[in-house]
């Protein structure tokens, strides 16, 4: 009777706060004798301090135990539990019964945070920490030669921002819009833009095209940032050129052959033995001094 008593007060809390549309609670999941609460959004900008509320605390009116825990990008940890702090967090946080407070948070600190308390039931609630972090100066990919009607692609690339910002073109120190087709300096040409990646794709690219280019990042923590600037240029395909390469390669492709059979022809490949003369040694008999005769001893 206890337990069911504990969920019909859960579900009526859960109502009235969705009823007066509150932020804390999006969404309320009920299991015997337990409440989880929806996420909060915090957003504070980056080297600056944070308090972390504890809203599962309210809920309980009995807790015994209080525990922390932290998930960013592929990683999850345990960072207060047994009224302490882990290693990497003791010199840097604060634990109050109802919040965690934060020192000069980074961009590693982004994440979700659980704090679960245990009491007459079980309770948790989750707050998504985003840090703020203005763009840096973007690195634009342009390519220093393009060929008319064939696709072009330039990039641009911002590694740091948070949240990810928005990516703007220019050409010769002109903003180019979304739509080329608005605008009378763009509109002969045919170009696209996603302002979430920093792509600028021609397809296909004109005489036109060729100019000065940067590209800037921005989102709503910072001033934009500029890249280099950058000049492409578009060339026709040379046919001539082509062509002309081609029959220089065919008349050194013919002089190396002709080489090859006239040196075989000369008789530069055959095999050369080179003759030997043979020694045959032969030992002299054995015979006395007085009987000594000359003898032809080497026979060639």
């Amino acid at each position: 009777q206890r337990a069911l008593d504990t969920q019909i007060s859960e579900r009526a809390a859960c109502e009235v706060l969705q009823i007066l549309k509150i932020n804390v609670l999006t969404f309320c999941l009920f299991s015997l004798g337990s409440l989880i609460l929806a996420q909060d959004k915090i957003e504070v900008p980056e080297n600056s301090d944070v308090n972390l509320p504890c809203k599962a605390l309210g809920w309980q009116r009995n807790a015994k135990r209080q525990e922390w825990k932290f998930q960013g990008v592929g990683t999850t940890q345990l960072f207060y539990h047994d009224d302490k702090f882990t290693e990497n967090y003791k010199n840097r946080a604060i634990f109050y019964p109802n919040e965690i407070h934060l020192k000069s948070v980074t961009r590693q600190d982004s994440g979700v945070y659980t704090c679960e308390v245990l009491g007459d039931s079980f309770s948790e609630s989750q707050v998504q920490l985003i840090v703020q972090v203005p763009p840096s100066k973007p690195k634009a990919h342009v390519p220093s030669v393009v060929t008319i009607g064939n696709k072009a692609v330039l990039r641009c690339e911002e590694t740091d921002a948070n949240p990810r910002p928005t990516f703007r073109w220019f050409k010769n120190n002109i903003q180019m819009p979304v739509d080329p087709k608005t605008s009378s300096l763009f509109k002969n040409s045919s170009y696209t833009i996603d302002p979430d990646t920093g792509v600028l794709a021609f397809e296909p690219a004109t005489a036109l095209d060729a100019g000065d280019y940067f590209c800037e990042a921005e989102n709503k923590v910072g001033a934009a940032q500029k890249s280099e600037i950058i000049h492409m240029e578009t060339s026709e395909l040379n046919v001539g050129g082509i062509v002309a390469a081609v029959v220089v390669l065919l008349i050194i492709l013919g002089l190396v052959i002709f080489g090859i059979w006239f040196a075989y022809n000369r008789g530069y490949f055959s095999k050369r033995t080179d003759s030997t003369k043979k020694v045959i040694y032969s030992q002299p008999s054995n015979r006395s001094d007085g009987d000594f005769k000359q003898t032809s001893s080497f026979l060639v």
